[in-house]
């Protein structure tokens, strides 16, 4: 069930609760395009965990409404009013994709509120030293972040039909990304529920506009707005080694700045792996233990 939470400056962001009511509270911040109405673990396992799951469509996208020119920074404000809103005082946030670096934010910029954090397949900053930010990048990302760098204009002119044809049908999108897959992204995307979760996202996410997708690449390519060295609060970032829309070269970059960040380089997996992974990051947000923090040992390379 949708709510309507009104922003300090007046704004109306949609908000979703899932699981436990009584449980421990997590924000989980949708990818890029994505909405409220993202992927995330079935109400059984929300449950079992004990979690109370908070989603939102970020400005611009499904029925929130848009924050022209906003950072990634901006979201730490909009996190605390949903949590105001919903009588939250801490919480855990999870990010996936384009939801990473805006998990990062609240961490950096929420620390007394933030209990931890979890950041699957980020990106790092587009102007991280010593990182060739786009190296193993697929076409289309790289063809989006450079319209985006050349600004607003060029990013909404390379997006916008696409988000006319996602309105007319949402399962285009889905699809569309095949070519580029690879094999590890393919076994995922073949699963028909995966595929029809994903087409649902896409189509909330657009539903009125690109905007929120145009000002989410914006975002990502102007100074985030908070160093992410400076976050103190328990960080695990988890990355595939085989994934071409946000490279795992990413993810190391973060993880050596990032004081104390637990580091997951899972070998053989790509993008759409990190949906797996999500019950055991919920489990590690909340009791600080499961296997994904096991597995770092194992398969996460230096």
């Amino acid at each position: 069930m949708t709510t309507f939470v009104r922003s300090r400056d007046g704004r109306t962001l949609a908000v979703e609760e899932r699981g436990e009511p009584e449980g421990h509270p997590i924000f989980l911040l949708h990818g890029t395009p994505g909405s409220r109405v993202g992927p995330s673990p079935r109400a059984a396992v929300l449950y079992r965990l004990g979690v109370r799951l908070i989603t939102y469509d970020r400005p611009g996208y499904g029925l929130s409404d848009r924050l022209p020119g906003r950072t990634v920074a901006d979201v730490a404000r909009d996190v605390a009013d949903v949590a105001d809103a919903l009588g939250v005082e801490s919480f855990a946030v999870i990010g996936r994709s384009g939801g990473a670096p805006h998990a990062l934010a609240c961490a950096a910029l929420l620390p007394t509120r933030t209990t931890r954090v979890a950041a699957l397949v980020p990106l790092a900053p587009l102007d991280a030293e010593g990182l060739d930010w786009f190296e193993g990048m697929s076409v289309s990302n790289v063809t989006e972040y450079t319209a985006a760098a050349n600004g607003q204009g060029a990013v909404l002119e390379l997006l916008a039909p696409t988000a006319d044809r996602v309105r007319a049908d949402p399962t285009r999108m889905v699809p569309a990304l095949d070519e580029e897959l690879p094999e590890p992204d393919r076994r995922v995307m073949a699963d028909y529920g995966i595929r029809r979760m994903l087409a649902m996202n896409f189509a909330e996410a657009l539903r009125y506009s690109p905007a929120g997708w145009v000002d989410d690449a914006l975002a990502f390519c102007r100074p985030w707005g908070f160093d992410p060295g400076l976050i103190t609060r328990p960080t695990l970032l988890w990355h595939g080694d085989e994934d071409v829309f946000s490279p795992a070269e990413h993810s190391r970059w973060l993880g050596e700045r990032i004081p104390g960040a637990t580091l997951v380089i899972e070998a053989g997996a790509a993008h759409f792996a990190s949906l797996a992974v999500l019950p055991d990051i919920l489990a590690w947000l909340t009791a600080g233990t499961s296997r994904v923090v096991r597995r770092a040992a194992v398969r996460g390379p230096d």
